[in-house]
């Protein structure tokens, strides 16, 4: 993508949920998190994925771009980003590894 600027980043997060693979808390979880966490007006780009190599097991992972530092930081700092993870990741993630990318 040409349109990206040298401060744009990649922000990503692999996890698994402490739900049962395939249930309906697991489909919920990943539902939410998209609604929520698109509703933030810096989010560009959020995409839901389901993990697949041998190499980990983690079963989930959430991508999502922004253009710069401060797009970023107002995502951190966002009420519903906050509200998510503090309700939400908190209490279903099993673990997760958060990785942010620049080019």
């Amino acid at each position: 993508m040409s349109s990206q600027s040298k401060d744009w980043i990649l922000h990503s997060v692999i996890f698994s949920l402490k739900h049962e693979k395939g249930s309906e808390a697991e489909s919920q979880f990943l539902e939410d998190g998209k609604r929520i966490l698109t509703s933030i007006p810096t989010v560009v780009n959020f995409q839901v994925y389901k993990q697949t190599s041998v190499k980990n097991d983690y079963d989930h992972g959430f991508a999502m771009e922004f253009a710069n530092q401060a797009d970023y930081d107002a995502y951190n700092e966002h009420p519903l980003h906050v509200q998510f993870v503090n309700e939400r990741w908190v209490t279903e993630v099993e673990k997760f590894l958060e990785i942010d990318y620049a080019k």
